[in-house]
């Protein structure tokens, strides 16, 4: 799991939902993919910085819960993709982490979500993306 980068805590609990911080393409603990999408990252990068915001969140899920059998449903992800001016596929960029999200947990995967376009980024990560997660 990625140390955060702030002053916060990677996940939160109120009730049944477990509110997660937005997660950054990191392995190891550094950036793997810098820059604009559209411009320096391609769309098929981005939607594998995409999938590695869902693994880095999955890791923190299971840090907080101990394993993910208590996952009820993924409830809602909110991406936000550093854009190019022109760049107008933030979806297509999300479904990187919407796909991986049903491989992993079938149609409990399947959520709501939000994909918007940003000027940056922190540390000029090409996207970020938050979760809510419903547990028993």
């Amino acid at each position: 799991m990625a140390a955060p980068k702030g002053s916060y805590i990677p996940v939160q609990k109120a009730g049944h939902l477990l509110f997660l911080s937005g997660q950054l393409p990191t392995k190891n603990n550094a950036l793997i993919y810098t820059g604009h999408v559209g411009s320096e990252v391609s769309l098929e990068e981005a939607s594998q910085a995409a999938k590695l915001c869902m693994i880095n969140s999955l890791a923190a899920l299971k840090a907080s819960l101990g394993d993910l059998e208590r996952v009820k449903k993924i409830v809602k992800l909110q991406s936000f993709v550093n854009s190019a001016p022109d760049f107008t596929q933030q979806h297509v960029v999300t479904n990187g982490a919407s796909d991986f999200l049903q491989e992993v947990f079938g149609d409990k995967g399947r959520h709501a979500r939000t994909a918007v376009a940003v000027p940056e980024l922190p540390l000029g990560s090409p996207i970020e993306i938050e979760m809510i997660v419903e547990i028993d």
